[in-house]
């Protein structure tokens, strides 16, 4: 479930209570929300705290497991009133270490606690080694977490992140978590908004404010940061209602775009066509091409199809190729199992007798096809139509 969320605007407390109605005496796994942001300062942690307090005005059980202010006092002043489980102390020397106290947790056994940092790593000689590991004990024991992360501490997106900020992430957290998750909400501000919030001082301390906007808060980071926040929970949404569909039907909540090629010259004109679409919609890009299993293609024809595979790779998009002797049912299968939500296929080459006898691929395709984009672009001018 998505819940895209702006920071300004309040939680009330019987849509944040609606899932705890009924508690049964803890024989099934504990439900895990995640707040999820695009940076530090987001709001994240405010707006976990504010829906406890929500919870506890209905008659829940909450309980703080371990919370991390960074020394924001709205955070702080946030977290009063509600019941904070004590840390774990782990001496070092002349040091005491502290971190959350999971056998206390579970101890203590409330119907929610608050979990702060899911991606931080525990103090050496803890019994596990990061704190999300922690959760999943929680959860096992049947007591509900709220939990909080940024974007940038997703595995896969690891490698990506370091290209945009030139930072490498050391905690992570594997995707399984947000994908395992019963609710992901995205915390979001602009960017502008979240510079506003370091400059005023409610992010880091005032010695550390210019060394961050010139680094990691650099508002090009933030925007494509942002957009990795809103498009990763997206894509676990759509997962989600794909897996839980009946019929077979299925929601497309990303555009992707497929070009249908053939063998007549124009089918580089349409790759390139549908490569344009693709990046001004910021979609994946597949091109198909359906052979037909009673003729073998000539040289020039395999040179061809070859072609357009070389210049979909350069496109960065995914080349297909299937043997049918039904070209429309062949498109419509391929646009069923890759989600296809655009089609660009070419004017029909057939003489308008052909035509009336066996009807064109685009009359086919329009029967065929639900909810599905059709754009038809002819030979010697660029234009579409849906």
């Amino acid at each position: 479930m998505l819940n895209h969320t702006n920071t300004g605007s309040a939680s009330t407390a019987s849509s944040t209570s609606a899932s705890y109605s009924l508690y049964p005496a803890r024989s099934r796994r504990g439900k895990h929300k995640i707040f999820i942001g695009m940076a530090p300062g987001v709001g994240k942690t405010y707006r976990m705290l504010e829906e406890g307090h929500a919870l506890k005005q209905e008659g829940i059980d909450v309980v703080i497991g371990l919370l991390e202010t960074h020394g924001r006092k709205e955070t702080a002043q946030k977290a009063e009133g509600l019941e904070i489980v004590p840390r774990k102390q782990f001496p070092r020397g002349e040091l005491m270490l502290t971190d959350m106290d999971t056998d206390a947790i579970i101890e203590r056994s409330p119907q929610l606690v608050l979990i702060d940092e899911l991606a931080h790593t525990n103090v050496p000689g803890s019994q596990r080694e990061k704190r999300y590991q922690d959760v999943e004990v929680v959860l096992a024991a049947g007591i509900d977490v709220y939990s909080t992360m940024n974007i940038q501490h997703l595995e896969s997106l690891n490698d990506l992140v370091a290209r945009i900020t030139s930072v490498v992430v050391r905690e992570r957290v594997p995707d399984r978590i947000l994908d395992e998750a019963d609710e992901v909400v995205v915390v979001d501000v602009t960017p502008e908004t979240l510079q506003e919030r370091l400059l005023e001082g409610k992010i880091y301390a005032p010695q550390k404010i210019q060394q961050s906007l010139d680094n990691f808060f650099q508002r090009r980071n933030l925007i494509a940061l942002r957009e990795l926040a809103l498009r990763e929970v997206a894509d676990n949404v759509e997962e989600n209602a794909i897996a839980t569909t009946p019929n077979g039907q299925f929601c497309n909540i990303h555009e992707r775009v497929l070009v249908c090629v053939s063998t007549y010259p124009n089918s580089v004109q349409l790759l390139r066509r549908g490569a344009r679409l693709a990046n001004y919609m910021n979609a994946p890009l597949y091109t198909l091409f359906v052979a037909d299993p009673e003729r073998f293609l000539t040289k020039e024809e395999s040179l061809h199809i070859h072609t357009c595979e070389k210049l979909c790779q350069e496109f960065e998009g995914t080349f297909i190729r299937v043997t049918s002797n039904n070209i429309a049912n062949a498109i419509a299968k391929v646009a069923e199992k890759y989600r296809i939500t655009q089609i660009v296929i070419g004017e029909s080459q057939r003489s308008h007798w052909q035509m009336f006898l066996k009807g064109s691929l685009t009359q086919k395709l329009v029967r065929l096809l639900k909810n599905i984009d059709l754009h038809i672009i002819a030979t010697e001018k660029i234009s579409s139509s849906k």
